[in-house]
């Protein structure tokens, strides 16, 4: 089982009106001795997919590893109509993977998301004679219930699963996701850790603040004490913030979605940054889940199978 690194690079954002700079984060992430790349077979229409295979040209294939998914579907002038993840369909998604990754093999791929007509056993039992044909090597789940990571990990070992949480969204704690994981021996790779910029101190993420209906006043109210935590720490919010998801869960794995060299040296300066059990408790009570449970997250493209945002 490949060792991969603590820190994964998201790779959403890379298209090809960024491409020199998405290749540049990427060597750099490789430099770094980052080796999970997060990618969709969704993300900039086949573009994200597209400039990965020409950023590993000429690197050991061993020296990246592949998470993929796929499923979800879009309009040519951008936005998401539906999911696919009939098993009929699954082997026809690989074949465009792969062929724009230029690979043989992806080292881990997963749905997306889960339709709720289809049972999670097919899925994962199409998936499993894929493992055995040798084209994929591992299977993951993304943003799952308890009770579907049980039933998909009785037909078929799950390798990883994608999980949303961050200091604001902590409802796998409570909602038995997290426990199951970790019962099933899956390993955590958390997304939005900065709450998708609510928890970073730029003019993004007070645009990402203000789309999710969080004011200015109440932002600069919600984050006065974790301000003087990190000042405490002679770190910036965001590194905080993301040191805290590492604290808090050691064996948990996380990725930063960026096409900037500078964002991912500020992610992997968050990795050196140590916190105590008495800080992470302060940090919580600074933040309380109770009051802010899932303040910032994005609507969820799918919800039970089905299309509710997006």
């Amino acid at each position: 089982m490949t060792q991969l690194s603590r820190l994964g690079l998201g790779c959403m954002g890379m298209n090809m009106s960024n491409a020199d700079r998405s290749l540049e984060t990427i060597h750099y992430a490789l430099d770094q001795g980052i080796n999970l790349f997060n990618t969709g077979d969704f993300y900039g229409g086949g573009d994200s997919e597209m400039i990965l295979r020409e950023a590993f040209r000429g690197v050991a294939r061993d020296k990246y590893w592949l998470n993929v998914k796929f499923g979800i579907l879009t309009r040519p002038g951008g936005g998401i109509y539906g999911l696919d993840v009939k098993p009929f369909n699954i082997k026809a998604h690989l074949t465009y993977d792969l062929h724009r990754l230029g690979v043989d093999y992806i080292d881990l791929y997963e749905p997306a998301r889960l339709d709720e007509d289809i049972p999670v056993e097919d899925v994962i039992g199409e998936l499993a004679d894929l493992v055995k044909e040798g084209y994929i090597r591992e299977i993951g789940l993304t943003q799952v219930t308890a009770e579907r990571i049980d039933r998909a990990a009785k037909v078929h070992p799950i390798r990883m699963l994608e999980v949303d949480y961050s200091i604001a969204n902590r409802v796998i704690e409570t909602d038995g996701v997290l426990e199951t994981a970790r019962r099933n021996g899956i390993d955590l790779l958390a997304f939005g850790i900065l709450s998708h910029g609510v928890l970073t101190e730029t003019e993004a993420g007070d645009r990402a603040s203000t789309r999710r209906g969080i004011s200015p006043e109440e932002k600069t109210s919600l984050l006065r004490e974790v301000r003087e935590i990190a000042a405490e720490k002679q770190t910036t919010l965001s590194n905080l913030m993301q040191a805290y998801v590492y604290a808090k869960n050691p064996d948990m794995r996380a990725i930063v979605g960026t096409t900037r060299t500078a964002h991912l040296q500020e992610a992997i300066q968050a990795l050196q940054l140590t916190l105590t059990d008495e800080e992470v408790a302060r940090v919580e009570a600074a933040f309380p889940a109770e009051r802010f449970q899932g303040m910032g997250t994005r609507n969820p493209i799918f919800q039970d199978g089905r299309i509710v945002g997006g």
